[in-house]
């Protein structure tokens, strides 16, 4: 048979194409019936991958090898790099890092304004003087000097003549009565016994009245001089003059205001005289200040007076921070307004107010000669802002001022998440130099926990993270 005709040829090719097709039809049916199918043979499939694929990580990690570099030690979700840091327990240590939980709150707006401690008129400051003339001889206290009511401030001597012969004439009146006293009494027995009439006795009497009258009369100047009642009646059993005086701490004004707290030492502020000096009746010999209730001066516009009003009426809590403070655990609560000034300022249109301040000693000491120094918490001069409140929001996020970092336009809070922190920008309804308030959009939810201090040291670490390094220069003045 002669292979070469066409019809062999095409017998010869015909078993290799057919084997072709049948293998297409096979793969193809294969194809279709996976693809129908996939529901069934898939998911077991992936978790024998998945299995497989753990096996080998944890052989890995046994063998000291990381097998998954990008992504490890990330136990959270939405994690970003570029907005995310970690912070070891040292780097929270350095910013003093807080974190709390978003809650909604209420937030009360306070209209802050700035204020001055001041004495209280008529009551802090109180002048000492010399109620006799006459030559200073003893001085006790020393300037700064802390002094008790009674306490003992100068001796003088007196030397004033219309003091001495004010004295002087005490006592002859004194020697006069007495004269009177005794002939009245041998008088008495005489006209008992009918020598003489009852007339001379009763001239003597009228007499007595006469004598008394007078001395009643020079005990008066002598307390207008400034002499006590014990130097009189001294005067009168030792029938000595006074010779020298002893000045005392007054009491604390009794009035509505001081009388509801115990009694508070004074303070020495100023002293006047010299050992040696000689001094009139009047003339000043030092300054006492009493340091235990003060106020504070809060200097308003005359747009505020309203305000300033409503809180004096409603008898609201006032409060009182340090100028310059953002402590707000230094803050001074429970404060009131004593009275609003019923005039405005004609040059700065400055609206005077006043504020009740209790203070109290937080520092005792003494000096070897026994001299008290006593250091008062509020002192006259100290600045403060004085928050006023004016309006209360109900359901706010409000953060500390330090839970929030600015950077341009933006606002950032950082939010836990695992073991990072994400920045999440914010936007801020108002902002004072203790508090932030969050606007409740979606950004912060309740129960988010934020870092409550150190976000704009954290900003700036983020920064560095993106900028490849840390300057070496940050920080430094050179």
């Amino acid at each position: 048979m002669d292979t070469n005709t066409p019809s062999v040829k095409y017998l010869a090719v015909w078993p290799s194409k057919l084997k072709w097709l049948v293998t297409a039809g096979v793969i193809v049916t294969v194809v279709v019936l996976g693809f129908v199918f996939r529901n069934q043979w898939l998911p077991p499939t992936i978790g024998l991958i998945t299995s497989e694929s753990e096996v080998a990580n944890k052989s890995g990690k046994k063998e000291g090898k990381d097998t998954h570099d990008h992504d490890h030690g990330h136990d959270h979700k939405g994690h970003d790099e570029g907005n995310s840091l970690e912070l070891s327990t040292q780097a929270q240590r350095n910013v003093g890092f807080k974190t709390a939980v978003v809650k909604l709150q209420p937030f009360v707006r306070y209209l802050s304004i700035p204020s001055i401690v001041i004495g209280r008129p008529g009551r802090t400051r109180t002048e000492v003087t010399a109620t006799l003339g006459g030559r200073v001889t003893r001085i006790y206290p020393i300037e700064g000097d802390a002094v008790e009511p009674g306490q003992p401030l100068f001796k003088l001597r007196l030397t004033h003549e219309e003091l001495v012969k004010a004295q002087s004439e005490l006592l002859r009146s004194a020697e006069e009565l007495d004269v009177e006293l005794r002939e009245i009494r041998r008088l008495e027995a005489i006209v008992e016994s009918g020598a003489i009439p009852g007339k001379r006795l009763l001239e003597r009497q009228y007499q007595k009245q006469k004598i008394e009258a007078v001395l009643n009369s020079q005990r008066q100047s002598l307390l207008l001089h400034g002499l006590t009642k014990e130097q009189i009646d001294d005067i009168l059993e030792k029938r000595t003059l006074v010779q020298g005086l002893t000045v005392i701490t007054p009491e604390n004004p009794k009035n509505g205001y001081s009388s509801l707290r115990p009694s508070q030492p004074f303070t020495v502020q100023k002293l006047y005289v010299k050992p040696g000096q000689y001094v009139d009746a009047g003339a000043p010999l030092c300054s006492l200040m009493d340091y235990g209730e003060l106020y504070i001066q809060g200097r308003a516009f005359e747009r505020d007076a309203e305000e300033l009003v409503r809180a004096a009426r409603e008898n609201w809590e006032i409060q009182a921070a340090g100028d310059e403070n953002s402590d707000r655990s230094k803050i001074i609560k429970g404060l009131k307004i004593v009275y609003v000034n019923n005039e405005v300022e004609p040059d700065s249109r400055a609206l005077y107010f006043y504020v009740g301040l209790h203070n109290k000693v937080v520092h005792e000491s003494k000096s070897a000669d026994g001299h008290r120094f006593l250091t008062w918490q509020y002192k006259p001069g100290q600045r403060m802002q004085l928050r006023i409140p004016v309006e209360k929001w109900p359901d706010r996020i409000v953060l500390p001022v330090d839970a929030v970092a600015k950077e341009g336009v933006e606002y950032y809070v950082f939010q836990k998440n695992g073991k990072h922190f994400d920045r999440v920008s914010v936007q801020v309804e108002y902002q004072d130099q203790f508090s932030t308030v969050i606007a409740n959009d979606g950004s912060l939810a309740p129960g988010d926990t934020v870092a409550i201090s150190g976000a704009h040291q954290l900003q700036m670490a983020l920064k560095n993270k993106a900028g490849g390094g840390v300057d070496p220069h940050a920080g430094h003045n050179h």
